[in-house]
Formats: C-alpha cells, structure tokens, sequence
C-alpha cells in the first residue's frame, strides 16, 4: 500500500478543488431509499481502529462493506481485515473491501452510499461534513464534535444537504433501559423532576508518557490533522490486541483536550444525552443556562484552561459539575455517585436509577405492564419501529426521515458537555444563553468555543 505523505495529502485534486469550493466531490448518488429494498447499501468504514472494527463488524451483515480507510495499517487496516468482511459476489465468495490511508480516496468513489466515521474525535466533523457534501449518509460515532463552534458547522451541514446521519449514542435503543426510562419520565411518573445526577466515571490518570519513535504503519502527521502537533508518546504495545498503552493516539486520545475531552464528553455523549432526551430538551434554544466546575480537578496543573505539561493524561479526573435549567432543573455531572454509572432521576412523585445493566428504583417496580404502548415507542423513534441503532440508521438511508440518534439532538447534548469541560477548565462558573448559544460574560471562556485547526486541515464552513 502506497503510504500518503503530507505532501500527497495537500496535492490539488479535484475531491481538493471541490471541497474547497463547497460543491458536493461527486455528483450526489440518486437517494438510496429510490432502490429497490433487495439491493444492498454500499459502504466506506473510515476509521477502523477499536470501536471501528466492531462498527464494521455490525454493519457487515447490513451492507457491503467495500472500502476502509484507517492510518494505521496494522492497528487499523490489518486488524480489520482478518475479519470476515466484504460484499459478496454471484457465489457467494467474500470480495474484501479496498484499502486507504487517506479518507478523501472513499469520499470521490461513486459507488459508496454512506461512511461510518469512527476516527479520533478531533476528526469527526471535518469527514462528516466532507462526506455530506460528497453525497454520502453518515454514521458517526460520539462524541460527534470537539468544539460548540463545531456542533453549529455539522447542524448546518445536516440541513443543507438532507441525508441520513446517526450518531452512535446507541444507549437510546435499549428498550428496557433508557428508552423506559425516557417514558417514565416523559409520562409523569415521578411527577415534576427536581434532580438528575449522571454518573460517567472519572478519566483516567497517567504517570509521565515517554516519547516514542513513530512506527512505520502510522501516519502521525494525518493522524494529529487538525489538532496541534506534539510528538508521539506511548508506554508501549499491547500484545493482546497491537494497541499501544497510556499514549496520545490509539484509544487513550479520549484523555487529552487536544483530541477529545475526557469522560465528560464520551459518556457524557451518552448519559446528558439520555437525560435530556427523557426532559424532551433536545432542540435549539433549551438546556442549562449555567454550569459550575468549581468541584473539577485535573491531573496535571492548569493555567488559564490549557494543561501547563503535555507527558501525561489531561482531562478532569474528578468532578461535581453543576448544571442548572432555567426551570429550576438541577442536573450534577459526577465522576463517582452511589448508584454508579447511570442516570438518576429525582422527581416530586419519586426517583430511579437507569444503566445500561437495569433500571431500578419504586416508580419501575410499580409500573403497569401496559404502561406503555407501541405508539409511545414509534414516537420516540420518529415514526418509526423500534429497532437497534444501525438498523435504524439503514433504514433512514433507504426511506428518508429523522434516525434515532440525530444531530440536532445530539448537538445539544454536546453543547452541555463542552461547557462542562470547559467550565472545568477553568474551574469556576460560566453562564450560557441556550437561545443565542454564546457564552455570557466572561470573554477567557468565551475563546473556547473554538479551536485553531492546523493548516490545509481546516474544516469546510463555506457551504
């Protein structure tokens, strides 16, 4: 496989040329939900690292998987391909999918109908955006963005150019959990809510990370992309499954502001998420209006938000992050709680507890059997049937609608979770108008709602 240098990387092409100018890369593919039910959607998997692997290999039994693209050819490409993945061919036999370092290869291919993105946070709405613009439907998985000035660019994005985008929050398909406990607190059942606590675990810590020579199967240099360039540091390989250990690339990017922010935006994609979406706050204009990080503690030492060493982990390790609605909600964003990782929902009728392992609590236990209806769960899936994530998702490509996990949603519950890091950051209270979605009155946390990206990485906002 030809390895892509930076230089091959910034060549003018025409996907380049396109991309520059906001005009789709390829003439947009007839919509899919147009072809007949028996044809088979065609796929790019763009990041085929951990959670990537697992992403292909779910979506394999849905669609033909032809092409992955990671910049890692042993983490990524290597791994992925001894499984059994590919489209099948007139007998049957598996045809595996093409190969690539550089995304953009997948973008300009005509014959590919939508792309799962799971690359490293910092890159998410760069490709998603790209792949919109190419024609493509998107399955992204969460956190979808890195910035609030990112959740506005892929809101936009989503509306102009109409496809089908689910992000991987799939804790909203589990009927007997979130989906259960949303109802219970859409309907009435604990009465008026006072009280939400999630529990999304601390980050992890780190001792000091050595430097490390780049390996020869990883682009680094495409790997970091718009984020901002430091070596490469790593506590070693895996044997178990090739990733390297405490490192600022494979898996542990979550715990450094860099690339990700820590627990507070990967659970917390999931658990604020859930919370929100039982409050029915999930539209431009509703959510916190302020949030404390007075309670947050990092790692390492801090100086005017920015982490003042870059040798270990630098995301919140501990944290009680109180997040207040203008209707009196409070809603605590914790490392540890009693309960445990979850959801606890505190109203004037009653409270429970919800997990992705169970839902519990007096309100549960007292639930009629009938309590709610088929008409209650198409209604939470937009019309739709109740059904996992990327089934959902699949079917949004080939009739049209809203998917489970949408972006408008989502960004709201991303805008929560920013500011929560950053109100850690800064360990203080900032304050947040939910309807002109600007930080108020504290110009230091204001300059985070956006993040410089590396040149020739930028983000597409011209369309």
């Amino acid at each position: 496989m030809k390895h892509v240098t930076r230089r091959d990387f910034f060549k003018t092409s025409a996907v380049a040329a396109a991309m520059a100018t906001a005009v789709p890369v390829v003439s947009a593919p007839k919509p899919v939900w147009a072809q007949a039910p028996s044809d088979r959607i065609r796929m790019g998997c763009i990041g085929v690292g951990n959670m990537g692997r697992g992403d292909a290999r779910d979506f394999n039994r849905l669609v033909d998987i032809v092409a992955l693209c990671d910049v890692d050819e042993n983490y990524g490409i290597a791994q992925t391909l001894r499984m059994n993945l590919g489209k099948r061919d007139a007998k049957g036999k598996v045809v595996k999918p093409d190969t690539y370092k550089d995304y953009r290869r997948i973008l300009e291919r005509n014959d590919i109908d939508a792309v799962c993105i799971a690359t490293p946070d910092h890159w998410h709405v760069k490709i998603a955006v790209e792949a919109l613009m190419a024609g493509k439907h998107v399955f992204c998985q969460k956190p979808l963005t890195l910035t609030l000035e990112e959740n506005q660019i892929i809101r936009r994005a989503c509306q102009k150019y109409g496809k089908a985008f689910q992000i991987g929050t799939w804790q909203r398909c589990q009927r007997d959990q979130f989906i259960k406990a949303t109802l219970l607190v859409r309907k009435g059942y604990i009465g008026e809510v006072k009280r939400i606590t999630c529990d999304i675990f601390p980050s992890p810590t780190s001792g000091e990370i050595p430097v490390v020579a780049v390996p020869s199967s990883l682009d680094w240099e495409m790997w970091q992309g718009p984020a901002p360039r430091y070596e490469l540091r790593s506590t070693g390989v895996n044997s178990r499954n090739g990733s390297m250990g405490q490192t600022r690339c494979h898996l542990q990017f979550r715990y450094w502001y860099e690339y990700s922010g820590g627990t507070l935006t990967d659970w917390g994609a999931h658990h604020i998420d859930c919370a929100l979406w039982a409050l029915n706050l999930q539209t431009p204009g509703t959510g916190p209006v302020s949030f404390d990080g007075t309670n947050a503690h990092h790692p390492v030492e801090f100086k005017d938000g920015y982490p003042t060493v870059d040798n270990r982990f630098n995301t919140s390790d501990k944290f009680d992050i109180k997040c207040m609605f203008d209707n009196g909600i409070e809603m605590h964003v914790v490392s540890e709680s009693p309960d445990g990782n979850g959801i606890l929902f505190e109203g004037t009728k009653g409270r429970f507890h919800v997990s992705r392992g169970r839902c519990k609590g007096k309100p549960v236990e007292e639930l009629p059997p009938d309590a709610f209806t088929e008409d209650d769960y198409r209604e939470l899936f937009h019309g739709k049937p109740m059904e996992g994530h990327k089934e959902n998702f699949i079917r949004c490509v080939r009739e049209g609608g809203t998917c489970i996990s949408d972006v408008v949603s989502h960004v709201q519950a991303m805008n929560a979770c920013h500011l929560c890091a950053i109100a850690a950051r800064l360990n203080r209270e900032i304050k947040w108008d939910p309807k002109t979605e600007t930080i108020v009155g504290d110009e230091q946390a204001a300059s985070f709602f956006s993040r410089q990206e590396t040149k020739g990485y930028e983000i597409p906002r011209d369309f």
